[in-house]
């Protein structure tokens, strides 16, 4: 190999680092800023340095207890995990059908499902609202868990269609010739095939249940059924705003994203390569 080859890969990592290592301090500046933020006294907040010259902890324990930090954490943990559970098992079940079965209208069932993500969530506020009240599940978490389920099952289950297809279809006639059950085939061989597909759908169905603050603000009335991102929007005042506090607060409800990212990693950065790789 002569210097010049070698030196190409060397010249090409140095100029995508030199291109992404801004965009990187971009991207990582506000989470920065509000960890300082939530670090330092009230009145140094617009006027001090970006770095405290102290750093203080009480922020912290005020956003704590001012709005019962604990309790409004784990009804997001318990919402969240019950709505990736529920779309996961109804984004498989269905994906599976639509990519790998046969059956009647599939192609247009399959059309009318995609055709719900068309409509904006925004605008379906006031008729949602009034089903949830004729169906007496106003003010309850179950029936903030129907909505978040049955919003986020059919992007999901695009999703998962579009890795079931990535699998040869010998497989799945294999698993059949030795009597495998069309369920035993679809959990003990499809579904450990699939785990980059799961781990993508996990972190995107994580994030958009644990940031949504309209519909859980508005559906539940009951102060202590809210979620924790509701209730971190009471932080800010009319006139005034506890900065400290409220960046505190969103450093805390950033933790269990971070630890869902980090542990599915790996599954997820494969899941979006697998779109790229031809068979």
């Amino acid at each position: 190999m002569s210097a010049s080859n070698a030196r190409r890969p060397w010249l090409g990592k140095s100029f995508a680092t030199f291109v992404l290592l801004p965009f990187c301090v971009l991207m990582a500046f506000p989470f920065v800023w509000m960890l300082l933020t939530s670090l330092r006294e009230q009145n140094t907040i617009f006027n001090g340095p970006i770095i405290p010259r102290s750093f203080t902890g009480s922020a912290y324990k005020e956003a704590w207890t001012s709005i019962e930090f604990p309790l409004h954490f784990w009804n997001s943990v318990w919402i969240t995990s019950v709505t990736v559970i529920g779309v996961l098992v109804f984004a498989t079940l269905s994906g599976y059908a639509f990519a790998k079965l046969e059956f009647p209208f599939r192609n247009t069932l399959f059309v009318l499902l995609l055709t719900t993500l068309m409509m904006p969530s925004t605008a379906l506020i006031i008729p949602l609202y009034l089903e949830l009240k004729s169906l007496g599940l106003l003010d309850s978490q179950v029936g903030l868990l129907v909505l978040y389920i049955s919003g986020s099952a059919p992007f999901a289950m695009f999703l998962m269609r579009a890795f079931f297809q990535t699998l040869p279809d010998e497989l799945i006639e294999a698993a059949r010739v030795d009597g495998g059950s069309e369920f035993t085939i679809f959990r003990r061989v499809i579904l450990p095939l699939t785990r980059p597909g799961i781990a993508t759908v996990v972190i995107f169905q994580f994030l958009s249940t644990w940031n949504e603050f309209l519909i859980a603000n508005t559906v539940l009335r009951n102060t202590d059924s809210l979620p924790l991102q509701p209730v971190l929007f009471t932080l800010m005042g009319q006139y005034s705003t506890n900065w400290p506090a409220l960046t505190a607060g969103l450093t805390l409800s950033v933790v269990p994203v971070i630890v869902v990212y980090v542990r599915m990693q790996r599954q997820f950065v494969a899941g979006m390569m697998l779109g790229a790789v031809k068979n």
